[in-house]
């Protein structure tokens, strides 16, 4: 019997580079662990997100600056803030990164797609992902990722990013026409985080999911035969503890100080 394809999102493989334990909570065990509360700064980005995919949803004649309230006012995610002053704080803030942004865009280009699933295989995955925006630029394909967090990006973080990567290789296959180049748009700072990739380096991200798959596949292999599934997917002690979903459940996670829902978008208060 051949084996079995590895079927994947960018997430799904993070979550594993990240912390195996992370996605063995969120895509092995079942029932899931009860995760914590939501986070502003999935609400916010979310929010950004969608108001600029609705942008771009409407006639280019009414593509502009004065359509931004009402579409960012409508795609408005709520939870995780810590009080009613500190969400309308943070929704000026959004209403102004957008603002600026849009300021810059071209209303009467079409892009090739906007949060447009790209999906392709290779003899290990089976890959699906939404990417944020996808250019057309000079016969070629463009991805680009909207970022709404604190830290500014470098053309490092353009370069290391597999989801990124992946998205180029699926979206070569897609639209049939060479995608390199892959950008991080920061809105808080109005940065362009760039990367153009090679098919080599292309390959080596490819590589790298793929691995990671096999990875996968083997602990979950041995978790249903019986091996200890803590074992098989050992948890990645860090910074990053304080911000997972699961830290009540997860003993490593639960002796890290929590991070309050709201805390990575403190600093919008003050600036």
């Amino acid at each position: 019997m051949p084996e079995r394809l590895f079927v994947c999102t960018p997430s799904k493989l993070g979550a594993y580079l990240d912390c195996p334990r992370r996605y063995r909570y969120t895509y092995v065990d079942r029932p899931s662990p009860q995760k914590g509360p939501p986070w502003a700064h999935n609400s916010l980005g979310a929010s950004v997100h969608t108001a600029l995919k609705n942008w771009y949803a409407l006639p280019a004649a009414r593509r502009s600056t004065a359509a931004l309230p009402t579409l960012l006012k409508s795609t408005w995610v709520r939870e995780g803030y810590r009080d009613v002053d500190q969400e309308r704080v943070t929704y000026r803030k959004a209403l102004e990164w957008l603002d600026t942004y849009v300021a810059g865009l071209d209303p009467a280009e079409e892009p090739l797609g906007v949060e447009r699933v790209v999906a392709t295989k290779t003899a290990v995955l089976a890959f699906n992902g939404r990417a944020d925006r996808i250019d057309g630029r000079d016969g070629e394909a463009v991805i680009v990722d909207y970022k709404t967090g604190r830290s500014g990006l470098d053309a490092d973080d353009a370069r290391g990013s597999q989801a990124l990567a992946l998205y180029a290789y699926a979206a070569q296959r897609v639209f049939r026409r060479p995608c390199r180049r892959v950008e991080l748009h920061h809105l808080p700072s109005g940065t362009v985080a760039a990367h153009e990739h090679t098919e080599e380096s292309l390959a080596r991200q490819v590589t790298r999911a793929e691995n990671a798959a096999r990875d996968i596949m083997a602990a979950e292999k041995a978790v249903a035969a019986g091996a200890d599934a803590d074992e098989e997917f050992p948890v990645n002690p860090g910074s990053l503890c304080g911000w997972c979903d699961f830290r009540r459940t997860c003993p490593a996670g639960a002796a890290t100080a929590a991070k309050e829902p709201w805390a990575a978008v403190e600093h919008l208060e003050r600036a």
